[in-house]
Parts: C-alpha cells; structure tokens; sequence
C-alpha cells in the first residue's frame, strides 16, 4: 500500500531554547530562509507524501498561518513586483494538504502519534519529528524508509551510527542484521547509556509504521514522568510483527538544540546558492581572526 500520510508531532515546549521560545514556538525558528518544520514537510512531499497532520498544542497556531495561503501578502508582493517571492509564498502554501491536531496535554511523543488515530484510519504512514533535518542527496531520507517498507511491508525506524555520549540521548536497538543497511529490530531501549547500550544503531526521528503501532502505544503504560514513549510502544509491536531498522544514507542535523541547530545554519548555508560563497569567506576571515 502506497504511503499517503504523515504525522509531525509539534507539540512541545521548546524549553532547550527559551526565552527564544517563550512565545514563538520550537519549530517556527529559522535555518536560513524557512522554519525547522518546514523542512520536515519539504522532505514529505519530494518523498511522495501529500497529506500531513501537524500534532500542535495552545500557542502554535502560528503554523498554521505559516503554511496557509496568505492574501495580503501575496497582493503587497505582487504589487511590488517581487515575483520570485511572491512564487515562494505560493509554493508554501501549496505544498500538501494540513490537518492540525491540538494535544492539550503533553504526554510524550507515543501519545502525540496517538492523537493522529483517526486521520491516519487503516494505512501505513510516515512520522517525521521536525527537530531533525536531514539533507541526503540522492532519496529523502523518509523516502528510504518508504522504500525499505515497500520492500518488507513491516514498520521501519531511521538508524544512525551513535557514539558512548549518543546511547544517552537515543533509543537504542538491539539489531539483527538483513543486509549492509537493513536490520530486523529484536529488542530495544530508551536512553540506555553506554553500559547498557544492545549497539551503536540509535533510533533518530523518522519511522514508517503500519497501524497496528497504534494499539500498541495504547497498551503502553507511561514512565515515570507520565509519558507514553513511542520506543516503548515499538518494542510491543515487535511482539506481534516484524519491525525493521534502516542504516539511512545522508546527514543529519539535530536542530533541537542550540549547537546542532548553528551546525544546520552553517553547513546548509555554505551549500545554499546565495549564500554559500559569502559564507565560505566569512568563515576564512573567522578562523584567520581566531588563529
């Protein structure tokens, strides 16, 4: 079955950036030219993905605006001339169908996912947590997971390689290996650390899951802070079928926290068509400043 749907859950707090995030929400703020989230959506739609559910809480509504389609602006910068903006805008109001769903109580990621029951009904479906960018040059990295369920026609989860520090902040697995890239999920933990670690292969932001997930988060019980970890929930799912992992090809930024989000600004900058040169030699200057 074709994948049609995704769920981004963006409900959180933002509290790694506040006061930044104090009334502009974790996902609004700007790499570059967009906002995190909206490179999540992009990576959706190329992958084939054209219906998205957007997991929101009180205050986010700011999202919404974000990916509606705005008249006014769109009048001012057509009567400005300004005809590539005004392109833009279009485009990013035109870039999928949105469902916004309001969590009104943070219970953690599982029952964020959760909130998405009824839009998603009986198909599989993409999840895309919008603190992670990935750039990968040849399939989003999403897409690799699509194809990889294609394959199988099994839940996948996104795998990177972790180092001691990573087992800390990840899901790890305890893996099976398929092939070079591919991995049968055996068993699982959340945040495990490095003595406890199954592996090196960390759980990083981008699941395919067939429904049945569901059921398995309602079966799972909260921890000890009152959250439904979605971790917890797959390793129930593995009790009842198949998941895989998928060793993706590409990299990744963790734009969820201030260091990995200036690493994003930078990289992607010197990559971009404007900026990169002006980039480059700002950099040059820097490290000859610095030296």
């Amino acid at each position: 079955m074709k994948i049609r749907k995704a769920i981004i859950p963006a409900a959180g707090f933002g509290t790694r950036f506040l006061p930044a995030t104090k009334s502009l929400p974790k996902e609004m703020l700007a790499v570059i030219d967009r906002p995190i989230i909206q490179y999540g959506v992009e990576e959706a739609v190329t992958a084939g993905i054209d219906k998205i559910a957007v997991i929101t809480s009180r205050g986010k509504s700011i999202m919404e605006d974000h990916f509606d389609a705005s008249p006014e602006l769109e009048q001012f910068l057509e009567e400005k001339k300004k005809a590539d903006l005004l392109q833009e805008v279009r485009r990013v109001s035109n870039l999928a169908d949105f469902c916004f769903i309001r969590q009104k109580k943070a219970l953690g990621l599982g029952h964020a996912i959760l909130m998405g029951r009824e839009y998603i009904g009986r198909e599989p479906f993409a999840v895309l947590l919008p603190d992670d960018i990935f750039v990968c040059p040849s399939r989003p990295c999403i897409g690799q997971l699509m194809d990889t369920f294609e394959q199988y026609q099994a839940s996948v989860i996104v795998l990177g390689r972790v180092d001691k520090e990573g087992t800390k902040k990840y899901g790890i697995i305890k893996p099976k290996k398929i092939s070079e890239r591919v991995f049968k999920v055996e068993d699982m933990v959340e945040k495990p650390g490095p003595e406890k670690a199954f592996s090196d292969l960390g759980i990083i932001g981008r699941y395919v899951f067939t429904p049945e997930i569901f059921a398995a988060i309602e079966k799972t019980p909260p921890d000890h802070r009152g959250e439904i970890q979605i971790t917890d929930a797959i390793k129930k799912l593995t009790d009842e079928q198949a998941v895989y992992g998928y060793l993706f090809e590409g990299k990744r930024y963790d734009a969820g926290n201030k260091m990995g989000q200036l690493e994003a600004i930078v990289e992607i900058a010197l990559k971009h068509p404007e900026f990169g040169r002006p980039m480059k030699d700002l950099l040059l200057r820097l490290s000859r400043e610095i030296s």
